[in-house]
């Protein structure tokens, strides 16, 4: 059998969360100048691109409109700003920082605006240089708000401002954050201990990804022709093979139970599944269930009464699935999408909580040698498993830079993001600089 798996980060490492302003950093000044902004995508892409508005706003001395959220998406959500977050701390928290209005004022309503689509990744530079914009405009519409804000070499208070938007002005709504703390105790009374599975295997993403391993042919077409239809994903032809030998396709959920069963954890294991609706309904969620029997979703632990309302709000029931995996004792995302790097980071920013993310490409080759009988579900497997992940747990390490061999901005798009991984400017060694808890 193999050794009992950890559960909770061994460690503390000796760091803590660091985000007040540094003696340089200049407080907020009243300005007449406004930025209102379309956020885009699903929440956890819309709360970092509302946190690099909050950085913007500051870096072009303007007012910051509370911002528009996206119901154009997949998701198809029509949850409002407050629906979502709790409006008045946002507000509160920054007004050290930014002054943040629920409205535009009505004498500039009507107004001509700028209308700007912000280059991705760039630098306070990119932002000073546009500040020539308010000479002929009052108000400035940001169309898309996601990765504006280059991940890094940005003035360290500029950093840690996105980190004190993102950790700490954007708390979920009161009744999202009540219910959210309702159910990690009915985890904790169910089993103490649990993971949060973020299993990505739900039709957009398989679709997006080209990931048809081990459906039906029937449910092959149906993704390549939401793919087809779906205009504004611009890759039409991808080879599903060519992606998961890449390690690019979520894990599938028989592959997650194969997985969390070499790393050691026991049969009698509390998991939480974070998603949406599993592609293939139960069928599916057996492969997963044969080896762990003690699954739980928010349907089954929380009551239909108590999810009534969050009923066709997909941002505020995937707000539910971000507390209890941030709360969780260990996170183990399937696919490495804008949910699985947020919840990362703000482990990591809480103290390096574990988080377990997989090997993508190294575990697809250890799976095709079950398939063909080179290898053996248990000691050997797990020997392999634990090896390729001996440092892949949450353990603090400064931002992976871009890849090597690409060059001019597309290289940006590799990194890694600051808000997977907020250290250092967020998380400081000495405990002389912890603040806001």
């Amino acid at each position: 059998m193999p050794e009992e798996p950890l559960w909770d980060a061994p460690f503390s490492f000796g760091l803590h969360p660091c985000v007040k302003p540094t003696s340089k950093y200049t407080a907020a000044q009243l300005s007449e100048h406004y930025i209102t902004v379309r956020s885009n995508g699903g929440l956890n892409q819309m709360r970092t691109g509302i946190s690099d508005m909050v950085a913007v706003a500051h870096i072009m001395n303007a007012t910051l409109v509370i911002p528009q959220l996206d119901k154009r998406s997949f998701w198809q959500d029509s949850s409002t700003f407050s629906d979502v977050f709790d409006e008045l701390h946002f507000i509160e928290t920054l007004k050290g920082d930014i002054r943040i209005l629920k409205e535009l004022p009505k004498n500039l309503e009507t107004v001509p605006r700028a209308r700007k689509h912000f280059t991705s990744w760039s630098g306070v530079g990119y932002y000073e240089e546009l500040t020539h914009l308010w000479k002929d405009y009052l108000v400035i519409h940001v169309a898309k708000s996601d990765s504006r804000l280059a991940n890094n070499n940005l003035p360290l208070d500029i950093q840690r401002l996105r980190c004190r938007a993102l950790y700490h002005a954007l708390r979920f709504s009161p009744p999202i954050e009540s219910l959210g703390k309702k159910l990690v105790e009915r985890l904790r009374t169910r089993g103490r201990r649990y993971i949060a599975l973020h299993l990505r295997y739900e039709k957009d993403m398989l679709s997006f990804t080209g990931c048809s391993y081990g459906l039906t042919d029937m449910e092959s077409e149906e993704l390549r022709t939401m793919r087809e239809t779906t205009n504004h994903w611009r890759v039409k032809e991808i080879n599903s093979t060519e992606q998961r030998i890449g390690g690019f396709c979520p894990l599938t959920p028989k592959e997650v139970g194969i997985f969390l069963r070499a790393l050691g954890y026991p049969p009698s294991t509390l998991i939480y599944i974070a998603a949406g609706e599993i592609y293939g309904g139960n069928t599916r969620l057996l492969e997963l269930m044969s080896r762990f029997p003690n699954i739980v979703l928010k349907e089954t632990l929380a009551t239909q009464e108590e999810l009534k309302a969050f009923a066709s709000h997909a941002s505020q029931a995937a707000a539910l699935d971000y507390i209890i995996s941030v709360e969780s004792n260990v996170f183990v995302p399937s696919y490495s999408g804008n949910m699985a790097r947020s919840v990362e980071g703000h482990r990591r920013y809480l103290g390096h909580r574990k988080t377990v993310t997989p090997d993508r490409k190294g575990l697809v080759k250890l799976f095709d040698k079950l398939e063909t009988g080179e290898l053996k579900e248990g000691s050997s497997l797990s020997f392999h498993v634990r090896q390729m992940h001996e440092n892949r747990q949450g353990a603090p390490r400064k931002r992976r830079g871009p890849q090597l061999g690409i060059k001019g901005r597309a290289r940006l798009r590799t990194e890694e993001s600051f808000y997977e991984n907020p250290y250092p400017e967020c998380i400081c060694s000495s405990k002389r600089q912890h603040e806001m808890t």
